[in-house]
């Protein structure tokens, strides 16, 4: 196992897509045989692996931290299912961004249309998958942090049931919305991560589609129709609106009470260290210290009321379609208008299994205008397995034009 640690720079960029943080590719070998014996994983680096300093996008965490004593237990689950770590992957600052954009280390390269994001935090942990370079690949998901990448790169991301998978071992980010996902490029093998992932579950299966109009409408027309056309393969039951007319009110709601969870797990060590950001995650954060007393009071029991709605729109064998996101990728030179658009739109669709701490899964089902686009399934809590059932996703997938 390699221990050098990440510094900026390197030569192997293009090689890899950018994928990898710097320094010499890190390698675990599997701790047992088992059913993902051959298959290989990358790991984000917010995650910790034994040995290794975990980096967390930011060169003064990265110094400030020592060597971790131990592997995540989701690392140690894919080790012991036979997989081989082959990689730690780059990820946006502390993880707060949706776009794949690090400061310090470089934006990986979509292999899909280079000239455009990858989309993030979970940047290089999906850029790696899609890219070829490895078969699994895990990140966190906290507003979106796998299931953006997913849509953007053509691959498949899955978002656990909050706390279905333990996040010991990584970065706090906003602990009640965050979670360990991962990536692959097909279901059959992202649906073995789950098996090693997830617990035991008993499975019922989805039989009963929703789609969710108004998230639909907040994608651009293309990319709703495109996706509209997808779901024919679900033989959707009915149509139904979340939003009561005011996304609003998921977005900002969502924006308060993962800003407060933030401060309370980074603020300390920001404040005490004084790190170097990036000018937009500098931004971010000064915006999370923000946060006030009050209004964490006025929007938890907001938060709440949002996750009962949703959780009242499901039931077992019940899921909720959405666009993963509302738009393809953008392009890298976009105007920073474009970037608050989007942002504004993909957080209130991705709020949805957020506030009520839900799995999905994003599949990639088409292009609209050369660049992939990915449809979405939420279920209800604990029903993780059901949405790694091969037989409605691949219906999905291989409907792709």
């Amino acid at each position: 196992m390699s221990s050098t640690e990440p510094t900026p720079g390197g030569d192997s960029a293009a090689a890899d897509f950018g994928a990898f943080v710097p320094g010499p590719r890190l390698t675990v070998a599997p701790t047992s045989a088992g059913p993902m014996s051959g298959l290989t994983f990358a790991v984000k680096d917010l995650i910790d692996v034994a040995g290794t300093r975990t980096g967390g996008g930011n060169p003064d965490w990265l110094k400030s931290h020592a060597p971790a004593a131990t592997s995540a237990p989701a690392v140690a689950a894919l080790l012991a299912a036979g997989a081989t770590l082959d990689g730690k992957t780059v990820t946006d600052e502390l993880a707060f961004g949706l776009e794949g954009v690090n400061a310090h280390y470089g934006t990986p390269v979509n292999p899909a249309c280079p000239d455009r994001i990858p989309g993030g935090s979970s940047s290089g942990s999906g850029v790696a998958v899609a890219a070829g370079l490895v078969d699994v690949a895990l990140g966190t998901d906290t507003g979106g942090s796998v299931r953006v990448p997913a849509s953007f790169l053509g691959i498949f991301g899955f978002r656990p049931t909050h706390g279905a998978v333990s996040v010991d071992g990584v970065i706090p980010f906003s602990p009640s919305y965050d979670t360990v996902g991962w990536f692959a490029r097909n279901m059959a093998t992202l649906s073995l991560a789950g098996d090693a992932l997830l617990p035991k579950a008993e499975v019922i299966p989805l039989r009963k589609f929703r789609l969710v109009r108004d998230a639909f409408a907040m994608a651009d027309p293309d990319v709703s129709a495109m996706l509209r056309s997808r779901c024919e393969a679900l033989d959707i039951s009915d149509e139904i609106t979340l939003f009561d007319g005011d996304p609003d009110l998921w977005l900002e709601c969502y924006r308060v009470v993962q800003c407060a969870g933030i401060w309370q797990s980074l603020g300390p060590w920001i404040s005490s260290t004084q790190p170097r950001f990036g000018d937009a995650a500098g931004s971010r954060f000064a915006e999370a210290a923000s946060i006030t007393p009050a209004e964490i009071a006025r929007w938890t029991p907001v938060r709440a009321a949002l996750a009962a709605r949703v959780r009242a729109m499901l039931g077992d064998g019940v899921g909720l379609v959405v666009p993963t996101t509302p738009r393809v990728a953008l392009l890298k030179n976009a105007a920073p208008s474009e970037f608050s658009d989007f942002y504004q739109r993909a957080l209130t669709i991705t709020s949805i299994a957020g506030h009520a701490g839900l799995p999905q899964i994003s599949v990639p089902v088409g292009d609209v205008d050369g660049c992939p686009i990915g449809l979405s399934v939420v279920a209800s809590a604990g029903h993780d397995r059901a949405l790694l059932e091969p037989g409605w996703a691949e219906r999905l997938s291989k409907g792709k034009p």
